[in-house]
């Protein structure tokens, strides 16, 4: 509410000893993330940027794609630019660095799941995950938040097109699921995803809270 949207994403990773971070931006907004944020050295950070346009691909799983180049056989963190969280992921962060393979997805009861990605739970376990269903499983949505092992990459590259036109970042996910190499946590504080006026003016009211 006090600053732009970037910064609370940014703030995400730093907080979950994340140091080095590429940004994926639109062409048309290019030059004024170089102006916020910079080389990021003023935050500890060292930040890249990579610009998505059609011509790659759109979606959350094409722009994740311009990342293998920077990612150089790692396991990596993605943190999508309008969510909001209260939730440290340093302790879940460095528990996957120590995983041999996989995936990590987060997840957060909502009252409106049909706007996102829903996971169905069987005890602790994913036993799917639907984007955007019309009549969800669960109320528990699948946050912007995701933990890959390197073969992410490998993963989108065998992706078709959703009906939308767009690399689904719910079928990497389920390609992980269906390899039984998927896990779940659930978020236990605030999370918003601001992307529509209500859950913005929520996210505002949370932050501004939060800060007095």
């Amino acid at each position: 509410y006090d600053k732009p949207m970037i910064f609370y994403p940014l703030k995400t990773m730093l907080d979950a000893g994340i140091k080095d971070i590429m940004v994926v931006i639109d062409p048309q907004s290019a030059g004024d993330f170089l102006i916020l944020i910079g080389s990021g050295a003023k935050y500890g950070a060292n930040i890249s940027y990579r610009v998505q346009d059609e011509i790659q691909g759109l979606g959350i799983a094409a722009a994740l794609r311009l990342a293998e180049g920077f990612c150089c056989g790692d396991k990596l963190a993605v943190v999508l630019g309008d969510n909001v969280f209260e939730d440290s992921f340093k302790e879940t962060v460095g528990w996957f660095e120590k995983q041999e393979r996989g995936a990590c997805v987060f997840l957060k009861k909502v009252p409106d799941p049909e706007r996102f990605g829903v996971a169905e739970l069987k005890g602790d376990s994913v036993v799917s995950i639907e984007e955007k269903p019309k009549s969800p499983k669960s109320d528990f949505a699948v946050t912007g938040f995701y933990l890959y092992d390197e073969n992410v990459f490998e993963i989108i590259r065998a992706l078709k097109p959703s009906a939308r036109g767009e690399l689904e970042i719910t079928d990497v996910n389920n390609a992980y699921l269906k390899s039984g190499s998927l896990k779940a946590r659930v978020l236990e504080g605030f999370w918003s995803d601001a992307g529509t006026f209500d859950s913005l003016h929520n996210a505002s009211t949370f932050l501004r809270q939060k800060k007095a």
